[in-house]
Parts: C-alpha cells; structure tokens; sequence
C-alpha cells in the first residue's frame, strides 16, 4: 500500500464538512473547511441575501447584537460548485440547544426573536423561519444565527412563521410557567417544538382568561385542528390577508404575553443548595482558595462547572478570565444563576440544563442534526465540586464509569471527594441500604488512577472532604 502524496493529503485536509444539522434551508447550508466554519449561499436564496445586505437591516441588526456578524469569503472556498456566495459567520464558543436552557433563557430568546421580527417588518422584511434552533447564546446573550432567514415581505401576507413561534417558543414557556418546569423536557422529545393542541390540553383551564394564551395557544390550536380536517378551510387560509399595521398588532401582543410568563425559581430539591451545605465559614474559604488555585495549574482557559448549582465556583474559574459553561440538574438553581449573571452583565458563564447522567443525546435527523453533548466541542478542565456522591450513591453510578466520564470531557479534571461521614452523604444514606462499599478515599483514588495521574490532593480545612487535581493519562 503505497503512502498519499503531499497533495492528496492536502486534498483530504481541505475537504468540506457540511454540518449534519444544515440540511433543511434549499438556499445554503453550513459547513467545515480546515475547521473553519463557512456558509454557502445557493441560487434559491442570492437574490434575497444581496437585497438583504443592500438594505441595511442586517448592518444594524449586526451592530445591535441582535444578528451574527460574518465576512465575506472567497467562491474558492465554497463546499459545492453551486454557491454563489460564501460567507464565514462569526463563531459561537458552545452550541446549545433549547431543551438545555432555563427558563429565563428560553424566554429571552423568544423576545430576542420578536424584536428582530418587528425591526424587519419596520424594514419591509419578515423572518421567514421561528425556530429555537436559530438562536444561541453569545457572551451571555442571545442572538440569531440564521442569516438566511430574512425575505421580503409580501403586501397583506401572515407572518409565515407564527405557528413555528408558538410551537418552539410560547408553548413551552407557558408550560413551564403555569404547570410544570419539568415540562421543559418536551423540546427534547420533539425538535418540532410542543404541538399546540398537547399545550392546549395540558395547560391549566385557567389559562384562557388570559387573553394572550387563549389566542395564541387554545384558539391557535382549535384552529389549526379545524384547518387540518377541513380542505376548504386550508385553502381559506391561503388566502388570508393582513395589513401591515395589523401584523405589527399581532407580533406586539404575542410579544408582550411572552414577556408576562413568570416563574419562581425556588422549592426544587437543590435550588438553594450552595447555601445549606456542611462547610462552615472556613471551610468554604478554603474551599475557594484551593479551587482557584488547582484551576491556575492546568492553564485552562474553557471550564465546566459540572454541578454548577447557583454558580459560586463558576465565578471563581471565570474571575480567572475563562470561559465556563455551568451545568446543573435543577432548573430552579440554574435559572437563579442565569438571572444573576444577567444583572451583573456578565457574559462569561453560560448556566445551562443537564442532567449528567442523563445527558443531551443525538436526536434529530439520523441522531446526528443535535448533536449530544459528549459529541460538541469538550474544555481544557472541568469541575466537579460536591458531585460525586450525587452520581455514586443517588444514581447508582460505579466510581470507575464516573471517572472514566471526567477523563473523556476534558484533560484536566478538579474533583471534589464527599466522604460518607458528610452529613450530606448520610443525608443520602438515610433512606435507602448502603450497597455502595467501594465508595470510599482509597476507592476513589485507585479509581482516578485507572484514567488519570493524581497531580494534587488537597484536604479543605475543617472537612473531612478532599480535592483533587487530576491529570489525564
């Protein structure tokens, strides 16, 4: 077998890999060249896309920081000879996906939506797509992504993309605000959104005095029932037409019942867990000083805070000028995280929903359109503070799986140890039979060094808990 010349590994090098999640839009689609992200735009979109950067909309949605800036890139470059365009899009650090964000961050990206909708319609434009997917979050705030989205608006047409709102945005907002936080798993089960007759039905009776969500949601979804069995009433809707002041009402109203939706986030089982823990005022300090230190080691400059609870420790590892990404199992302790970084406009920790062991997986088209989180981009270090003895004992997970988890999110891993003598560990202990013998200091040490090389463990003054900076082998 003879060896590929310089050029064919050239070749190989430079071959375009288009996203697995960009296979929807006819007008382009995203795509990798030496692991720079570009996006091609085809015939179907060019004439829109030259209209829209002539208009100046999409120079001041940029400016504003409510649109993803790109560069104009060279044809050479371009995935397929189709392209009449290539662009390279301002990167985002981490890709989310909606069924991952709290509350308040689903919130702010539907408004995020809205106003950029209102500021196109005042343009003579519209955003012909609503998807949740089209936003992420950038220095902690959220933005579209989707520049392709925008076309010109049509004298009297609907706004195109309504239902696709309702059905990604308010749906589960309202779900989560006047039934269930935990409802907001059903954008994980469907990455079409919540169908607007399953809302209807789950949302309380009550919920249609309000008017915003008797007509966005419970009229929305009669509708829509009616239309789907009746083939008069679809082609009536065709031909519906809409002044533009009457759009603007409608996108106004929707607006401000998005904004209404409140929630508390308070009285879930580890919502205020940062502060009722066995550290005194001492072993706290310490506590900070040791993590901030075992961070400064491993020269990390993207962190995961797996376990992030309110943040406290989040703040410790970004203070060191990274970035971090703070996971945590409770929506109610990550969205008061979220709302705090949002008063302190900080835009270097990004809260967001996980369940470790039971990660985001890959779903959409093939398992591959959103990605799992194990398959997006991993940090340099994580941090588990006060974690293990969650996965070990409350879900049953055998200290080597654990470990060899830490060892395939990141190089560097800080550990925090809870003995079973921790008040919090018998706290865990108190209801079920203790079949966990393994879970001890020498347990988990022989574990760690199956993976990793123990560079440091530190003892946190008046605890019996240890941290430990691991190395990966």
């Amino acid at each position: 077998m003879t060896s590929p010349t310089s050029a064919e590994a050239a070749a190989v090098v430079n071959h375009p890999t288009r996203d697995p999640g960009s296979f929807r839009d006819p007008g382009g689609f995203v795509y990798r060249r030496d692991g720079i992200l570009y996006r091609q735009i085809d015939e179907p979109a060019i004439a829109d896309w030259t209209a829209f950067l002539a208009s100046g909309l999409a120079e001041r949605l940029v400016r504003d920081g409510r649109l993803i800036g790109h560069e104009e890139a060279s044809l050479d470059l371009a995935a397929t000879p189709a392209a009449r365009a290539v662009i390279r899009p301002d990167p985002i650090d981490f890709v989310s996906y909606p069924y991952e964000w709290t509350f308040g961050e689903l919130q702010d990206a539907a408004l995020l939506t809205l106003d950029v909708q209102l500021t196109a319609l005042d343009a003579g434009w519209t955003l012909r797509d609503a998807t949740a997917y089209n936003v992420q979050f950038r220095d902690g705030r959220p933005i579209l992504i989707d520049s392709l989205s925008f076309a010109p608006l049509e004298d009297g047409a609907p706004w195109i993309a309504y239902r696709q709102f309702c059905e990604h945005f308010l749906a589960p907002l309202a779900l989560m605000a006047r039934r269930d936080i935990r409802l907001a798993r059903l954008l994980r089960a469907d990455p079409d959104g919540v169908p607007l007759d399953l809302a209807a039905t789950l949302l309380p009776w009550r919920t249609r005095l309000n008017l915003g969500l008797l007509s966005h949601v419970h009229l929305h979804a009669r509708a829509q029932r009616r239309h789907a069995a009746d083939d008069d009433a679809r082609e009536s809707v065709r031909r519906v037409r809409i002044e533009r002041a009457r759009l603007v009402a409608l996108i106004g109203n929707l607006r401000s019942t998005v904004a209404g939706l409140r929630w508390d986030p308070a009285g879930t089982e580890w919502s205020d867990y940062a502060d009722h823990t066995s550290y005194g005022d001492a072993a706290t300090a310490a506590k900070e000083r040791l993590v901030a230190e075992l961070l400064e080691t491993t020269g990390a400059s993207g962190v995961w805070d797996l376990g992030a609870n309110t943040g406290r420790y989040s703040r410790i590892a970004a203070d060191g000028g990274r970035r971090v990404l703070a996971f945590d199992i409770d929506p109610a302790a990550a969205e008061r995280n979220y709302r705090q970084l949002r008063e302190e406009r900080r835009g270097d920790i990004l809260p967001l929903v996980m369940d470790l062991a039971n990660p985001s997986p890959g779903l959409g088209w093939a398992g591959q359109e959103r990605r799992s989180l194990l398959d997006r981009a991993g940090p340099d270090a994580i941090l588990a503070l006060a974690l293990v003895h969650h996965l070990a004992i409350s879900r049953n997970v055998p200290l080597p799986m654990l470990l060899d988890l830490f060892a395939s999110l990141a190089p560097w891993s800080v550990v925090e140890f809870v003995p079973k003598e921790d008040v919090m560990v018998r706290r865990l202990l108190a209801t079920r039979e203790d079949v966990f013998p393994g879970y001890t200091l020498d347990g988990f040490r022989a574990a760690a060094t199956g993976r990793f090389e123990i560079v440091a463990e530190r003892p946190i003054d008046e605890s019996a808990r240890v941290l430990f900076l691991l190395r990966r082998r």
